[in-house]
């Protein structure tokens, strides 16, 4: 009798284990975790090799990895626009650039989200990091009101996170509809200096200025961000281990300012963006951890993308200078139409679902794809009107197909005189340059454009001596399989095949909304 007593704390356990493991067993646990700037190059997997990522290099080795995967917009606000909606972010008044502190929620609460895919279903949904899309219904936005609508009235049961991005004001957390640590007695005031600390490329300037608040400013500390955001993020997966769940974690890793805890400084042979990535990698670490330790790993569809391509600013200057590569080989960065700015790193793993190990060349957005793909999992019919643009790429990821599902992608750079479509092999920008940043000079926190060429030695038959040469065509046309570096624009040699990309962009933005036809 005694030696049973001994073991039924063990009994007891593996049984609280299995009969958690059935309850879930129909509806998988989904933690997507959106990083914000992290290049094509960024990663081990991917070739980086200045930089140490065996988190997610494990991860990768468990699932899938994509090689064609783009987000929509090579820009942050459109792109978790994308994400939450399924729609292209040019069809909601044309968006293509950030947003700040002043600007009004600018998600319609009517149009059905990520989020409310999984609430139909039973699910707890969180949201946890950077949000950038906006609260209330006025601009500009009071801070010290309840910060409603928010993502709570877009299908979240709960929010933690940096509201707007960490390199812009104002430098606090927001829990639910409140800034965290907000007293009456002390308010934000608008044109004031904040009392935060200063870091390269964080910006408090011009219309944009807003201090006050000193207590709910002070309990953001900028080298502490990735690590608050992991925890929020852990304690959100064990508070909710006991039935389903949907966490939307977009990580402050690896926008500017690099700002890693400091056991990460000087971790990477790449600087401090390199540190940034290499902390990033321990978040993910610590995710795939606390998912194993809950016995919930093999009931969780886990996956990892970027919301854009890598930057070159300041710190991406340095890190390119130490032979490191954001977007490995790919022609531009952020911001632009050019493949650099939004072919990003895209890696799924669900244990007994997705082949281990596995390489996946399909064409897949990693954004606006999400909620048809999230919705399938369920069988869940997606109506008129619903996530317009988005294609179920569930039967890739599950292995059961090898064709091409998404036949095209319309995909918008900083500049919309610039935007790109992708159909099959071929890409058509539809004016000169990336349509991004253009600073001329390195060491310029917007270093980029034709000009960055002369700094990155990359190559591209329009560009000669960091311009644009006087007899290059007026737009671009590249073959990716034949040349993914976009180095040789073919636009004059193919005429027909420009105008008819052209003609079709112009078709997809004036057409109604409608299911694309799968």
């Amino acid at each position: 009798m005694k030696k049973l007593l001994l073991f039924l704390p063990c009994f007891l356990f593996i049984a609280a284990s299995l009969a958690a493991q059935v309850r879930r067993a129909v509806k998988p646990n989904v933690v997507y975790i959106n990083v914000d700037d992290l290049g094509y190059g960024d990663l081990g997997v991917y070739g980086a090799t200045k930089v140490h990522t065996p988190n997610i290099d494990k991860l990768a080795s468990q699932g899938m990895r994509f090689t064609d995967a783009h987000t929509v917009s090579a820009v942050c606000t459109p792109s978790r626009y994308a994400f939450i909606t399924g729609e292209y972010p040019v069809r909601a008044n044309n968006l293509s650039s950030a947003i700040f502190d002043r600007d009004s929620l600018i998600i319609d609460q009517d149009q059905l989200s990520v989020a409310d895919i999984f609430k139909e279903q039973g699910y707890a949904t969180g949201i946890v990091g950077k949000w950038h899309l906006g609260f209330g219904t006025q601009r500009p936005v009071n801070w010290n009101e309840e910060l409603n609508p928010g993502p709570l009235e877009l299908g979240f049961d709960y929010y933690f996170g940096v509201p707007v991005l960490n390199s812009h004001p104002p430098f606090v957390y927001v829990r639910n509809h409140y800034v965290v640590g907000l007293e009456e007695d002390d308010p934000f005031v608008w044109g004031e200096e904040a009392n935060t600390q200063p870091f390269p490329e964080k910006w408090n300037k011009w219309d944009q200025k807003i201090g006050g608040a000193d207590k709910a400013h002070s309990l953001y500390k900028d080298r502490l961000v990735g690590t608050t955001l992991k925890d929020s993020a852990v304690a959100f997966i064990k508070r909710h281990k006991d039935e389903p769940f949907f966490l939307y974690y977009a990580t402050t890793n690896i926008h500017h300012p690099f700002t890693p805890a400091k056991r990460f400084v000087g971790s990477s042979d790449a600087g401090r963006y390199g540190d940034f990535i290499e902390e990033l990698d321990w978040i993910v670490g610590e995710v795939m951890h606390t998912l194993e330790e809950e016995h919930l790993a093999e009931n969780t569809l886990l996956i990892l993308t970027s919301d854009n391509g890598g930057m070159l600013n300041m710190g991406g200057q340095d890190a390119y200078k130490m032979e490191h590569h954001m977007n490995g080989d790919l022609l531009g960065f952020k911001f632009d139409a050019w493949e650099g700015g939004h072919r990003v790193p895209f890696i799924v793993r669900w244990p007994g679902k997705v082949k281990e190990n596995s390489v996946a060349s399909q064409l897949l957005s990693s954004n606006v794809d999400m909620a048809a793909t999230f919705a399938a999992l369920f069988n869940r019919k997606l109506k008129k009107g619903e996530a317009v643009d988005s294609y179920n790429m569930l039967p890739v990821i599950l292995g059961e197909t090898t064709k091409q599902i998404r036949k095209e992608m319309l995909i918008a750079p900083n500049n919309l005189e610039n935007i790109a479509l992708r159909q099959g092999d071929w890409v058509y920008i539809s004016a000169q340059g990336g349509g991004g940043f253009n600073a001329p000079h390195r060491g310029m926190h917007d270093f980029g454009g034709p000009a960055a060429t002369t700094f990155t030695g990359q190559q591209n038959s329009d560009i000669q001596n960091g311009q644009i040469k006087e007899t290059a065509p007026p737009a671009q046309l590249y073959n990716l399989k034949e040349d993914p570096s976009e180095k040789v624009n073919l636009y004059n040699q193919y005429p027909e095949k420009a105008k008819e990309m052209r003609d079709r962009i112009e078709e997809i933005r004036s057409s109604t909304q409608t299911r694309p036809q799968q």
